[in-house]
């Protein structure tokens, strides 16, 4: 078991520090090309940490671990949105752009349903795959569109003198942040099916649980940091954009080269709804006040918890696990649908009596005391 765990501990220092080497060059390329800081969140920072979960469940796939390929997905998706929006938002509440709510978080819904309705067969095929990537690949025509019609944030810092990495350093992390990403990912996935083995869990539960926590390490620094930084919207894009991605992307890669990942018709019973469920309770908390509070990071949190604690009970078949699913299903679940419906109309009325006006501040003595930054090239050119 030693040897298992130092694998796995190996693995997630490798992806963190190669993730972390290669963002580090991408979003340097992408500031000397000019490009927005919410658009470098939705795609390079985005992808460029979502890379150990590309790494893991492709090679996962590749040596017939559907499970944790499958579980790490999902798994991310979930820690994501729940435990680093949450706790992003605790330590600063986060500014939530318009065209967010209006564009990004409603294609984050559609990529997150995307592979849970090609999988009702039972598996994701290769021609299933290949329909995810192509996917991505219209997800990317759009931003790529939208980006040479948008204006950046600020100059870009690599085009100042002294101002960031040259073009030969930006290149090489990258290419070395590749490297070390796929020597980790490989300690990662030989410990963790070791570990499973050993101890007799699930592959998939492993997959939720260790995997999928652990290959969202760089995103959940790199949101935090973003946080810290006032980046909010650093914060923000990298996780809806890591969330397409993962979707569309990761599964789309791993079922592609793979010929095909098993779906066990369990994840329709959990793992599945809360996936999705995650990516809509967005909708209105994203769009009531045009950010996320401290009180709504606290909750996300509190839900990542309850998540967790649920697992674990099912992977070791505790005697609470019954009672423990059904208090979930009684009163979280349907608690969850109120208040989102709550917030979705208060923000429907406010945005008809244009109390949701992106341009208008929060109450004074508010957590949301933030001024949400118009981001629509049309309307900035106007003003």
């Amino acid at each position: 078991m030693i040897l298992e765990l130092g694998r796995i501990l190996l693995g997630l220092v490798l992806l963190v520090v190669g993730a972390d080497a290669l963002v580090r060059g991408a979003v340097a390329l992408a500031r000397r090309a000019g490009v927005s800081n919410l658009l470098i969140g939705l795609t390079v920072v985005a992808f460029g940490t979502s890379t150990p979960e590309v790494a893991v469940s492709v090679e996962s796939a590749v040596m017939g671990r559907g499970g944790v390929a499958l579980g790490n997905v999902v798994g991310s998706n979930v820690f994501n949105i729940l435990v680093i929006l949450g706790l992003s938002a605790v330590i600063v509440p986060l500014v939530v752009r318009s065209q967010l709510v209006r564009r990004d978080v409603p294609l984050m819904v559609l990529a997150t349903l995307a592979p849970v309705l090609l999988g009702m067969d039972g598996s994701l095929g290769r021609g299933d795959g290949l329909a995810l990537l192509a996917g991505l690949g219209g997800y990317l025509a759009v931003l790529g569109l939208l980006a040479r019609r948008q204006r950046p944030d600020r100059p870009a810092a690599g085009g100042e003198e002294g101002g960031g990495p040259s073009l030969p350093v930006a290149l090489t992390l990258g290419g070395g942040g590749l490297i070390l990403l796929s020597v980790g990912a490989d300690q990662l996935v030989v410990g963790a099916v070791g570990l499973a083995t050993r101890v007799g869990v699930n592959e998939l539960v492993v997959g939720l649980t260790v995997v999928a926590v652990g290959t969202s390490l760089p995103e959940l620094a790199t949101s935090v940091a973003a946080s810290l930084r006032q980046e909010r919207d650093l914060a923000v894009g990298n996780v809806v954009g890591s969330n397409v991605f993962n979707a569309l992307g990761v599964l789309g890669a791993g079922a592609a080269v793979s010929g095909g990942i098993p779906v066990p018709s369990g994840m329709y019973a959990l793992d599945f709804p809360v996936m999705i469920a995650v990516a809509v309770i967005c909708l209105p908390v994203f769009f009531t006040g045009a950010n996320i509070s401290r009180a709504e990071g606290a909750v996300f949190l509190l839900y990542y918890a309850a998540y967790m604690i649920y697992l674990v009970l099912h992977a070791t078949d505790h005697a609470l696990y019954d009672e423990f699913g059904t208090l979930v299903l009684a009163v979280v679940v349907p608690l969850t649908l109120a208040v989102g419906g709550a917030l979705a109309v208060k923000g429907w009325r406010d945005e008809r009596g244009g109390g949701g006006d992106a341009s208008t501040p929060a109450p004074s003595g508010s957590d949301d005391d933030a001024r949400v930054p118009e981001d629509d090239p049309a309307e900035a050119s106007g003003r």
